[in-house]
This record gives C-alpha cells, sequence and structure tokens, in this order.
C-alpha cells in the first residue's frame, strides 16, 4: 500500500509567506505616499507583489465554491486587477490582532468580492441568453428560408426541446430557492424562541 506524502504548506503551489509579503506590501505603499507627497509618478507594482496576487487569486479560485466555474481565469485575471487598484488604499496603519499587517487577508477579501462581481455579471448575461432562446424561433437561430419542411420540423423540434429545458432549470432554480428562504425564516424563528426568556421571568 503506498502511503501518500503530506504536502508542507510551503511546498504547495500557491503559497505565500505572509510576513515577507505584507513586509513586501507596506514597502510599496510607503513609496507610494513618498512619490504622492513629492508629486512624482507613482512606482510600478513589483514582480513579486503581483506574482503573490496571482498565486492568492489561483488559490482562491481552486476552492470549492468557485472551481466549478467555467470562467474562473476571467475571476482570476478580476482579483488580480483588482488588487492592483486596492494596494494604493492599503492602510498601512490598520492595527490588527496580532500588531503586524495583514496584508494576505486583506487581498484575500477584495479577491473574494472581485470573484462574487465576475460571477453576478457572468449571470446576468447567462439570463439574457436564456430569455432571448426561451422567447425566439427557429429563424432567430439558423436559416431555414431554403429548408425543407421536414428539416423545419426538426429544427422547430430542437428549440422546443431547449426551451423546455430552460423552462425546468428556472422552476428548479425557483424551488431551491423557496427552499432555502423557508430554511433561513424557520431558524431565525427558531432562535428566537430560544432566547425567549419571557415565560419563565414572570
Amino acid at each position: 500500500m503506498e502511503i501518500t506524502k503530506k504536502i508542507k504548506p510551503k511546498d504547495r503551489p500557491h503559497y505565500i509567506n505572509n510576513r515577507f509579503f505584507s513586509e513586501s506590501v507596506v514597502e510599496y505603499v510607503k513609496t507610494v505616499h513618498a512619490a504622492t507627497k513629492a508629486k512624482k509618478p507613482l512606482p510600478i507594482v513589483t514582480d513579486y507583489l503581483a506574482e503573490c496576487f496571482l498565486k492568492i487569486a489561483n488559490g482562491l479560485s481552486h476552492k470549492s465554491n468557485f472551481a466549478r466555474y467555467t470562467y474562473r481565469e476571467e475571476m482570476v485575471m478580476d482579483g488580480v486587477e483588482n488588487s492592483l487598484k486596492a494596494i494604493l488604499n492599503y492602510n498601512i496603519e490598520y492595527a490588527t490582532r496580532t500588531g503586524k499587517p495583514n496584508a494576505f487577508a486583506y487581498f484575500t477579501q477584495i479577491i473574494y468580492f472581485a470573484f462574487l462581481r465576475r460571477i453576478a455579471k457572468e449571470k446576468k448575461q447567462q439570463d439574457i441568453k436564456m430569455r432571448y432562446i426561451s422567447e425566439g424561433s427557429i429563424y432567430d437561430f439558423a436559416d431555414v428560408t431554403n429548408g425543407s419542411a421536414e428539416s423545419i420540423s426538426v429544427s422547430n423540434r430542437f428549440v422546443d426541446i431547449l426551451k423546455d429545458r430552460i423552462n425546468l432549470v428556472k422552476t428548479s432554480d425557483q424551488h431551491f430557492s423557496e427552499y432555502v428562504k423557508s430554511k433561513k425564516r424557520k431558524k431565525r424563528s427558531t432562535a428566537h424562541a430560544d432566547s425567549d426568556l419571557s415565560k419563565i421571568m414572570e
């Protein structure tokens, strides 16, 4: 039986030394402040910081809640782009629990929300496409002016099947959304009931 060797954190492909990364961010931000004060052009982000942003985004994109999306690479690029913009707003005086800067947590959150925005954008585009298909006819998708009656019938049947599947997905999504909402309402009402001490405090 082959024993799989456990990979150490520092040997993982997306590993980042948070202390060194945070120090590098702070150092860069200081040079930005100095350049701004002297009214000089802002310094370019170092290759190391850009590589770290890419590693954080790639690592986060492989988490179970993001890995299944087909546009994962676009999410990663959005995360890197947002990080490059957000570094100018990084507060080097922000006090953390340890008293040391924690740039890794800051940029992970920036990239996380960049992912959510990309997902919302892609979902909106997908909804537009699905609505177009569900409301269209065969003449919107294919040139059937010279086709036989049989080929037009087959094409129409294909579009009808496609529309049925879209409606089925919409119905399933709606049922799931309603189920999640009902569970949340039930959880809130249970929590309220558990915390109600009026009966024993009379």
